[in-house]
């Protein structure tokens, strides 16, 4: 483990659960919905973002898990482009699942913690996960549940910003300006070779890797190494 991973990590682990929650807290449950339909920005990177994921989507998929879904903006299009998919969309923000639930009937929501996901081993065909893991204490850990919810022949969409020094630069000024409701929210300093060597740490293989939004993104599709 890296240097910066390492330190990353204990930063995050002396973190209690209620200064995280009140961390999430800051976020309003319809933060996404109002961003992309009155900021210029916000609906640029998440359109841009749904393209990449929509890239790489397996389309075979019949049980999905999206982790990290907050108010299912995602979630739905992804329900909307498969539409024979069960598809779950999991969040440890209750308030963001309600006002999900209210707005998606049609989709399954759950309150629970990437790090102890509530299903048997193997029992899904996709996991998608975008802009999740710099925000949890453990995504090594949250990495290996997805491995085990999966299937032997899943796959994973894992998502979130590259680290560039372009995207630093406008996550500081953005943090500071429109974006005041995600300070202090990054939990850990990724870029998009830590955040490669820690999926395959934990037992997947890369076998899509797609960077965007002008290299402040990055996209992997991964699977389990024990379906090579």
């Amino acid at each position: 483990m890296s240097n910066l991973r390492s330190k990353s990590f204990l930063r995050a682990s002396h973190i209690s659960s209620a200064k995280l929650k009140k961390i999430w807290s800051q976020v309003p449950p319809n933060y996404y919905d109002v961003g992309i339909k009155k900021n210029l920005f916000q609906k640029l990177w998440h359109t841009h973002k749904l393209t990449q994921v929509k890239k790489i989507l397996p389309k075979k998929s019949r049980q999905i898990l999206d982790i990290g879904c907050s108010s299912a903006v995602l979630t739905a299009k992804i329900a909307k482009i498969l539409p024979k998919s069960k598809i779950t969309g999991l969040d440890s923000y209750k308030d963001a699942i309600d006002f999900a639930q209210v707005k998606y009937p049609h989709i399954k929501f759950i309150v629970a913690d990437a790090h102890n996901l509530p299903f048997k081993k193997a029992a899904f065909d996709l996991v998608i996960c975008t802009e999740t893991l710099e925000h949890l204490i453990d995504p090594k850990l949250a990495l290996s549940e997805m491995k085990r919810v999966l299937k032997k022949h899943g796959a994973a969409i894992l998502s979130m910003d590259s680290g560039s020094l372009l995207f630093r630069l406008i996550w500081f000024f953005w943090t500071k300006t429109k974006g005041r409701v995600w300070q202090n929210a990054h939990l850990h300093e990724f870029n998009a070779i830590l955040l490669e060597d820690l999926i395959k740490e934990v037992g997947f293989k890369i076998k899509k890797r797609i960077s965007s939004h002008l290299g402040m993104a990055i996209t992997f599709l991964a699977v389990p190494k024990n379906r090579i």
